[in-house]
């Protein structure tokens, strides 16, 4: 009995340290390079890239750029995205853009996210009567273009396994253009709620297609609060305060709309992982980590009225819908570290870097990463400020 209780003890240890092997290996993990999907939140210079000369977007010109890089980069921001914030805390170079580059050097890296890109084909979305830009690189366009590159990229089937593998790949943010683009046409949020299964089911099914090519880490982040976004606060300004957050001065029904989003994106990201148990599906919670700026800018060096845009012209969050940020005459804020909003829909890099300190350090990354195994390199380097959160 002695000897079968021992025989079972060592099974359980064998077991026990099996699990403890393959949990390590698929939660931490030294990536070599990053693999980026989205739209303008994450495009580092895409848009770009594919615009003609006489075409460009307003990311094309200054002030873009004018805090980190002291020029336009193609980056809808002042300077940095949070996917710059994750490839220097990595150790890894900013993530060069796939479209327009010549000869690009995609060793570290390689990023797809194009500006106004949506999850679901601009087809889908015409059936139910919103349509996008005719130039749209849609969530499936990017990882064909991914796919199609591949043997310029890794060469052989197994190199490509191993580079895709030892990737950090960053699934969006993406989605929240398929909401913009029937929510600034003002279509009832009845009729935009339709859009989420599909937009979930096609995320979804983008994670599947890249574990199956053997991705093994993913960040798949949720929707901003739209609530707080400055196009959304000037489009549907309203003389009834009950429509306001009184804390924030969000739109209380478009951050619930929001919620409604990321909950159901968070529900098909716990069903991916119960069917890929190997892969680390990790959710970024960039909602709260915005709205916690809004709640308390003194606490981040912000000032205390965060929504208006630092660049922008007219009303009473320096926003027009057909005044870009980058047009002659648009002035912008002296000190962008202080303000949250860039242009009205997309953020300084003063809120990208305290957003990516909140996904990377935590609390707002589900699971939290774990960092144990990175080099002691990157340990030491202190590429994010003190944790705040």
């Amino acid at each position: 009995m002695a000897s079968q209780d021992s025989h079972m003890l060592l099974s359980f240890f064998i077991y026990t340290l099996l699990v403890t092997i393959v949990t390590s290996q698929t939660r931490c993990q030294n990536f070599k390079s990053i693999i980026s999907f989205g739209d303008s939140i994450t495009d580092t210079g895409n848009s770009l890239g594919l615009s003609s000369p006489n075409d460009l977007p307003e990311s094309a010109f200054p002030p873009y750029g004018e805090t980190f890089f002291h020029y336009p980069s193609g980056r809808f921001s002042d300077g940095r995205l949070i996917i710059d914030f994750i490839a220097e805390f990595l150790g890894i170079p900013h993530v060069p853009p796939f479209y327009g580059s010549k000869n690009g050097n995609f060793e570290k890296g390689v990023n797809f996210a194009v500006g106004g890109a949506t999850a679901l084909e601009c087809s889908v979305l015409g059936e139910r009567g919103t349509h996008c830009s005719q130039s749209n690189i849609s969530l499936g366009d990017q990882l064909k273009s991914f796919k199609e590159s591949l043997p310029y990229l890794c060469g052989s089937s197994s190199e490509c396994r191993d580079m895709i593998g030892n990737a950090f790949i960053l699934i969006g943010e993406i989605g929240g253009n398929d909401y913009n683009y029937p929510l600034f046409d003002r279509k009832n949020i009845e009729e935009v709620k339709e859009l989420v299964p599909l937009v979930i089911t096609t995320i979804s099914s983008a994670i599947s297609e890249l574990v199956d090519m053997g991705a093994r880490t993913f960040l798949v982040p949720g929707n901003f609060p739209l609530g707080c976004s400055v196009a959304y606060l000037t489009l549907y300004q309203t003389s009834n305060k009950e429509e306001y957050n009184p804390l924030t001065g969000c739109l209380t029904w478009l951050n619930e709309f929001s919620v409604y989003h990321n909950e159901r994106l968070q529900a098909e990201l716990n069903r991916l992982r119960k069917l890929y148990p190997h892969v680390n599906i990790i959710y970024g919670d960039y909602y709260n980590t915005l709205l916690r700026l809004v709640q308390e800018p003194s606490k981040f060096g912000l000032m205390d009225r965060p929504l208006p845009a630092c660049c922008g012209l007219g009303g009473p969050y320096n926003f027009t819908f057909s005044i870009k940020c980058g047009s002659k005459g648009v002035e912008y804020c002296s000190d962008p570290s202080k303000y949250v909003n860039w242009d009205g829909i997309h953020m300084t890099e003063a809120a990208y870097k305290w957003i990516s300190e909140g996904i990377l350090k935590g609390p707002y990354a589900i699971p939290p990463f774990d960092w144990s195994c990175l080099s002691s390199e990157i340990k030491d380097k202190k590429s994010l400020e003190t944790q705040y959160f």
